[in-house]
């Protein structure tokens, strides 16, 4: 009985306990899609298993979406597949928000082609019209029959380049 009592409490410590991420940078986010609007700065933190977008406005948060095995925002958590059903589009891959935020390849790097600093992927279905290009300071994705525009570009780097 101690035993069960000491690992629950284990548990509860480990499920709270504050995540260790690798990476945090600063970023102007836009996000445009019939459920989602945002255009300000935000922080992308990750650790490899977890990603963490972080909104702000006039300094203040705004809205916080981590994904791991679920994706959770300020309404609570639901699984990937529902949140693509209901902010983004059915069509996409479960991984798709998580692999945009890390930006890495999705779809399985389907017509990936490697670019100066990063690479672009054109993926076209009768559900969506994906045009995605990565950089070493950017990100875009658009997809003009869902509507959908996620863009990310640093404020760390800019600085550094004037």
């Amino acid at each position: 009985m101690r035993f069960l009592i000491v690992l629950s409490v284990f548990f509860f410590f480990v499920a709270c306990s504050t995540k260790e991420y690798v990476s945090k940078e600063a970023q102007i986010v836009t996000i445009k899609s019939p459920k989602l609007k945002f255009n300000d700065i935000g922080y992308v933190l990750h650790n490899g298993q977890s990603v963490e977008l972080q909104l702000y406005s006039a300094g203040t948060t705004v809205e916080d979406i981590t994904i791991n095995h679920l994706v959770c925002i300020e309404a609570g958590c639901m699984s990937k597949s529902a949140f693509n059903e209901e902010y983004l589009s059915a069509a996409y891959e479960d991984d798709l928000l998580k692999n945009l935020l890390m930006k890495k390849p999705i779809f399985g790097g389907k017509n990936l082609k490697k670019r100066d600093n990063g690479f672009e992927q054109h993926l076209v279905t009768k559900a969506y019209d994906i045009t995605y290009r990565v950089g070493r300071d950017s990100l875009y994705f658009k997809d003009t029959k869902n509507r959908i525009l996620i863009k990310l570009k640093s404020i760390n780097r800019q600085k550094g380049n004037k």
